[in-house]
């Protein structure tokens, strides 16, 4: 019985292994990278998100940042990193539509930009998102 017990965890702990391995090979996710970035939206710098459903890039996170105003009082902010391959730096770019941000170098994947949730693939993860608080002037995106 103890030899069993033996072979069995020898088993699962390769394939433990060859699961965690795996993993690592897979594509997708962004980097993590600190952001903390306070901005004053009534600063006519940033007038394109003055009122819902405006949106603007700013520096910040790994690729940038889309920053969505969903309505008057609350924001999403997504890093402009594809998430199909951590490893390439490939940007997503809001298109024409105003509601799309499309990875159009490396694997032509397109996103929403008032969630971020992906429209087409090959992408499988959602543009990551940050966390964000408004107090009616002062919108802070943070991680």
């Amino acid at each position: 019985m103890t030899h069993r017990k033996t072979i069995l965890l020898s088993i699962c702990t390769v394939f433990a292994l060859c699961s965690m391995s795996c993993k690592k090979d897979k594509p997708g996710g962004v980097p993590l990278t600190p952001v903390d970035i306070s901005i004053n939206v009534n600063n006519p710098s940033y007038a394109d998100i003055s009122v819902p459903s405006g949106w603007i890039y700013l520096s910040g996170g790994s690729q940038g940042l889309i920053v969505y105003r969903t309505s008057f009082d609350s924001f999403v902010a997504m890093d402009r990193h594809c998430p199909y391959n951590s490893a390439d730096l490939c940007r997503v770019f809001v298109d024409s539509t105003q509601i799309v941000a499309r990875d159009t170098a490396c694997c032509h994947s397109s996103f929403l930009i008032n969630d971020g949730s992906v429209l087409e693939g090959p992408a499988a993860l959602s543009l990551q998102r940050y966390n964000t608080s408004f107090n009616g002037t002062t919108l802070r995106i943070y991680n």
